[in-house]
């Protein structure tokens, strides 16, 4: 199994310049899919992210992050 780095295993929804919304993975040279509303490209990017076990972070219009969701597996070995 290869390692990936920490940034190929995440998922933005951010604002795209021209309108609209962008699901798009870090690192990538274009967007997954392009959106009319945030919406839409949440509830894309939140199937893609689950299905990759990938971290989405969610943007707001001033580019600043808004939420974060963990599809992924959490390492961390919490009690309770």
């Amino acid at each position: 199994m290869t390692n990936k780095s920490s940034s190929s295993n995440i998922r933005f929804v951010q604002p795209n310049p021209q309108g609209g919304w962008d699901n798009k993975k870090a690192g990538a040279g274009r967007a997954a899919s392009h959106h009319d509303t945030k919406k839409e490209a949440i509830d894309t990017a939140r199937g893609m992210s689950q299905r990759e076990g990938s971290e989405l972070k969610i943007k707001n219009l001033d580019g600043k992050i808004a939420q974060s969701d963990s599809h992924g597996h959490d390492p961390r070995n919490i009690p309770g």
